[in-house]
């Protein structure tokens, strides 16, 4: 994909007859700045019929995927039924050519199809994620995470397609662009991909899960030092069984595993919207040493400290 100057991006959404309208307006919702040129196009004879009861006019053929630097597939049909060749086919010469391919939700479907997802990781729904692995063994599908950056970018359902969209968009055009869009939707203004899905056992509501929020905002905000789980249960008046149990029913996660994310996340924060040094941003959100930093970015997010802060800063204008 070329890199266009003054943040200047064709996008094609494709779109189908039987499209759920949500899906179909989260990319005009995170893409809407004068920087990107949003064209929808369809396989489908016009007008396509929606789930919401009304219809739409689309103006525009596959064609537009030719001109398109990112091509978007918002989701799929719910019986994830193939695509038609015309849609693989155009899909195909999108991605030989270097545009940016996006699946939301069941959009994974007719990318795995296409072949575009082979070798690589992916994710959808996760009610449909089994379905994924059935039907295309090739590729290594992730049932848990929000979206999966892989060349190919793939998410979960519905609201995850807001979190692939903005994870988008920063790349693009950097944090403070993507930031202001997450601020006008209210949504939370970046959640790793890696992030789970869901949650099978939300945060119960009762005094003494009071003390426990109030333990876990503290340990984020004393990330730069060493937290042990004895400690933390006697400040949270529980004992160290009740608090691990506790701890996973209402995060879904392990105390370590929450607390790598939270420090990852608190040095994503600091490398995007400061100039500290490497080593700094690693003593600051407690991994110790950069060595220490860049081993868990690595492991995490798939590049360094140094080139996340290239990506993510915003662009001087």
């Amino acid at each position: 994909m070329h890199t266009p100057s003054a943040y200047s991006y064709r996008i094609a959404v494709i779109a189908f007859d039987g499209i759920t309208p949500f899906h179909l307006s989260v990319p005009g919702m995170v893409f809407r700045d004068a920087a990107f040129d949003i064209t929808i196009c369809s396989a489908d004879p016009s007008p396509l019929r929606t789930t919401g009861g009304f219809d739409i006019s689309v103006r525009h053929g596959l064609q537009a995927l030719s001109r398109a630097d990112i091509v978007i597939l918002p989701t799929w049909h719910d019986d994830c039924r193939p695509a038609p060749a015309v849609l693989l086919e155009a899909l195909k010469r999108a991605h030989r050519r270097g545009a940016r391919i996006v699946g939301l939700c069941l959009g994974a479907f007719p990318l795995a199809e296409a072949g575009l997802l082979d070798g690589r990781s992916a994710t959808t729904h996760w009610s449909f994620a089994d379905a994924l692995a059935e039907r295309h063994p090739t590729v290594v599908v992730d049932r848990e995470v929000l979206y999966v950056d892989d060349g190919v970018l793939t998410s979960a359902g519905v609201a995850a397609g807001l979190d692939c969209c903005l994870h988008l968009l920063r790349q693009l055009c950097g944090a403070e662009a993507a930031n202001h869009v997450a601020r006008q939707l209210v949504v939370a203004p970046h959640r790793q991909g890696g992030q789970a899905q869901f949650i099978e056992r939300p945060v119960p509501v009762s005094g003494s899960d009071d003390r426990f929020a109030q333990v876990l905002e503290w340990v984020n905000q004393h990330l730069a030092e060493n937290h042990s789980i004895d400690a933390l249960a006697a400040r949270a008046a529980m004992s160290r069984r009740n608090f691990t149990r506790h701890f996973r029913d209402a995060t879904g996660t392990s105390f370590k595993q929450w607390l790598l994310n939270q420090r990852v996340t608190h040095a994503q924060r600091l490398l995007e919207s400061s100039d500290v040094s490497i080593e700094m941003v690693a003593q600051e959100a407690g991994f110790g040493s950069a060595l220490s930093l860049r081993q868990h970015f690595q492991a995490t997010l798939r590049t360094s400290p140094s080139a996340y802060r290239k990506l993510y800063r915003p662009a001087t204008p």
